[in-house]
């Protein structure tokens, strides 16, 4: 694949772009040769923040979290906003504002992907907690991508405080999307009919070591629920320090292998359907409508897509693709628990990821704007996930037309 001719043509602010720099490593390909013509054009040109923003983008998928935010800094110095032309030409193509926050790949929507194959332009404009900001971009439409975090809620704060003059709409309210912390978002949905979620709650490291001791009960914060658990530290995503935990000596043997201070508990759920194995599903909620993005089937009660042997095991390929074919009856025979969710998290787009109780209830893990949902997947072995995408993809570019298409009708 010949990555190196759209560069050379790029604008300053024009980004190679996430997508096609997590496809390059998706696929394997050796990132290197062109690491190296973006830092030659960054030694050339100092204000070249395009080639520090892909550069940080690549530090990211190569595992260097320190290099990415180092990098960015560096971009972010030098301009807040960042382009990506649209991917069909068309007479009038909508012109998209994202509202980023800086931080690696779980600090924002992952907003090109949802843009594939689209007539709408981008701009993207990361904004903290301080920083004045620039005059804005001319847009159609803005979308508030930056995601919860205990980072990122001093950014919300400020959205919220600029949300009610912003000149044009504004998707995705911050203020709900501050909600959703893991406590948060099992305070929204634990009463909602037809939903499952088990109780979280924050600790401290200190009350999480009196738990294994014995000299704090489990179930005097959890509501009740003891051992076994579930503990993940605090604002960790993808499995990261995730583990379950049976009793006080393996939580003692789990502290003893993380630093960090603040961690997340809940009550473990045996989710395993009649066959013995786990089903994950995630689905996204797109101007409240609800579209299958992948389910993933495991042995292991942890299931990410990737661990899922996915790959390697064509009858779970197969299962997959029966999920997208029959998703009308699982949305139907969860419409009341889907309704409920939309309605309490109140977001224009909100992926979540979720399981079936045996009793028939829909168990929700987590929700979170900044799940992602892509199509890297090779079509030859995933042949069914392309026109699952572009409907997914469709729907969410049809909710900023409808957007636009609203503004346009009242004037």
């Amino acid at each position: 694949m010949n990555v190196h001719a759209p560069i050379e043509a790029a604008r300053a602010s024009t980004l190679i772009g996430l997508p096609r720099l997590a496809k390059l490593a998706f696929d394997g390909c050796d990132l290197a040769p062109l690491w190296n013509e973006l830092a030659l054009r960054a030694r050339n040109d100092a204000n070249d923040a395009a080639a520090l923003m892909d550069l940080s983008t690549i530090a990211q998928l190569q595992g260097r979290p320190d290099d990415r935010l180092a990098l960015q800094a560096m971009a972010l110095a030098i301009t807040r906003v960042f382009h990506q032309p649209p991917a069909l030409a068309v007479p009038r193509p909508l012109r998209l504002l994202a509202l980023m926050a800086p931080g690696d790949f779980m600090a924002n929507i992952p907003i090109e992907f949802m843009l594939d194959g689209a007539g709408i332009a981008l701009d993207m404009l990361y904004i903290d907690a301080e920083t004045a900001l620039p005059a804005l971009p001319a847009h159609d439409v803005a979308l508030v991508a930056v995601a919860e975090s205990s980072k990122n809620q001093a950014v919300l704060r400020r959205l919220t405080a600029l949300a009610p003059s912003w000149p044009q709409p504004l998707l995705n309210a911050p203020a709900h999307i501050a909600r959703l912390t893991r406590v948060g978002t099992w305070e929204l949905l634990n009463a909602a009919p037809a939903v499952a979620m088990p109780m979280n709650a924050d600790i401290g490291r200190d009350d999480l070591t009196r738990i294994a001791h014995g000299t704090l009960d489990v179930a005097d914060v959890l509501g009740g629920a003891g051992f076994p658990i579930i503990a993940r530290p605090e604002d960790s995503h993808a499995g990261k320090g995730l583990e379950k935990l049976d009793d006080g000596s393996a939580l003692a043997a789990y502290l003893a292998a993380r630093p960090e201070h603040c961690f997340s508990i809940a009550p473990f759920i045996d989710y395993r359907s009649a066959d013995g194995l786990y089903r994950k599903y995630r689905i996204a909620l797109i101007g409240g409508e609800a579209y299958a993005c992948h389910m993933a089937v495991s042995e292991h009660w942890m299931i990410h897509y990737l661990n899922a042997k996915m790959r390697e095991r064509p009858e779970r390929r197969t299962e997959e693709a029966g999920f997208f074919a029959e998703f009308d009856s699982f949305a139907a025979r969860h419409a009341r628990a889907l309704t409920e969710i939309d309605a309490r998290f109140g977001l224009d787009y909100i992926p979540f990821d979720c399981g079936e109780t045996p009793d028939g209830r829909l168990l929700v893990f987590e929700a979170g704007t900044n799940m992602i949902v892509h199509s890297m997947d090779p079509p030859d072995l995933f042949p069914y996930k392309p026109p699952q995408m572009r409907k997914v993809f469709g729907a969410f570019q049809e909710m900023l037309r409808r957007a636009r298409r609203a503004v346009a009708e009242v004037t």
